[in-house]
């Protein structure tokens, strides 16, 4: 027993030596190309720099972040227009994300059914995941013009308005519009993430179901809802990350619209149009420590459910 544990041990000091020979060009790579970058917009976001005299800063602390002068409180965490950005991400991450995970689910459950032509339609399914984020929000923007886009010609068309509407530039319809774009380009990653927990499931579970005559949405909500939660999460995990930094598609629609600006565009304007390097930097180090701490959050909650599903 001895001399098979020692092997084993063995065996698996083999295996970390190998991963972290095979890991460590990645890691490298990664600190040069992500790592510095980061660790310079944090130290930034602690100085007074400007775009057009970079070289030139001064260390002023959390000034950026929170500062109280002369009787008034200034600084990222009480400007309106952050906090408003806070919001309209936020926002369109709930949304989009939950609409296109349901989806995401009816599409997945459809093309995991036999029938004729499947094949093409998984093909065909993923087009718009395809189309780079930039060339499908261009797209989108000529179809939602107020004056020539061609949803306007077909509602008004169908007698449903009655008037061509901006949907872009109206206050009413903009993040309404990004969210509907969103979810059209988004919604096949969400189905093929769930298509692939699908294609794993049991077949024998359905087969007794089936014989028992259980209804088949019954045996959604009791045999594959939960068999697929692990896809399900990753997915969820994927696409809210990927949504709570989102920036071309928004700022490509509605560039620095208030109703539709995410913290990555606010952080975009005070950087580039404000020429506020210090001030743009603080709020993109704000935007990476709350993509970190739901990074956390969400990696500590899994581990603890996955714990009390073994007990």
């Amino acid at each position: 027993m001895s001399v098979a544990a020692g092997s084993a041990s063995e065996l698996t000091r083999a295996r970390v030596r190998s991963a972290w020979i095979f890991l460590t060009p990645m890691m490298i790579v990664l600190a040069l190309v992500a790592g510095w970058p980061l660790i310079r917009t944090i130290y930034f976001a602690f100085t007074d720099a400007n775009l057009s005299a970079l070289d030139d800063t001064r260390f002023i602390g959390f000034a950026n972040f929170l500062e109280y002068y002369e009787g008034e409180w200034y600084g990222l965490l009480v400007d309106p227009d952050w906090w408003n950005a806070v919001w309209n991400t936020i926002w369109f991450t709930v949304v989009s994300v939950a609409l296109e995970t349901v989806l995401g689910m009816i599409v997945a459950l459809t093309l995991n059914t036999a029938f004729k032509g499947r094949g093409y339609l998984r093909a065909a399914i993923l087009i718009p995941w395809a189309i780079p984020t930039i060339v499908s929000a261009k797209m989108w923007g000529w179809m939602l013009h107020d004056q020539f886009g061609i949803l306007n010609e077909i509602l008004i068309g169908i007698g449903i308005i009655s008037a061509p509407i901006a949907w872009t530039a109206s206050p009413d319809t903009a993040m309404w519009a990004v969210i509907m774009v969103d979810v059209w380009k988004t919604t096949p990653f969400m189905a093929l993430l769930i298509l692939a927990g699908l294609q794993i499931l049991p077949t024998d579970c359905y087969e007794a179901a089936k014989v028992d005559g259980i209804h088949p949405v019954k045996v959604f909500f009791k045999v594959t809802l939960p068999l697929i939660r692990p896809a399900l999460v990753v997915a969820l995990i994927f696409r809210g990350l990927d949504a709570l930094r989102i920036f071309d598609l928004i700022y490509v629609l509605t560039s620095n619209s208030r109703e539709t600006m995410t913290m990555s565009v606010y952080a975009r304007q005070q950087l580039v149009d404000f020429q506020e390097v210090g001030y743009g930097s603080a709020a993109s180090t704000m935007l990476f420590m709350i993509i970190a701490v739901l990074v956390v959050l969400t990696l500590t909650v899994g581990k603890v459910r996955l714990g009390e599903e073994v007990k």
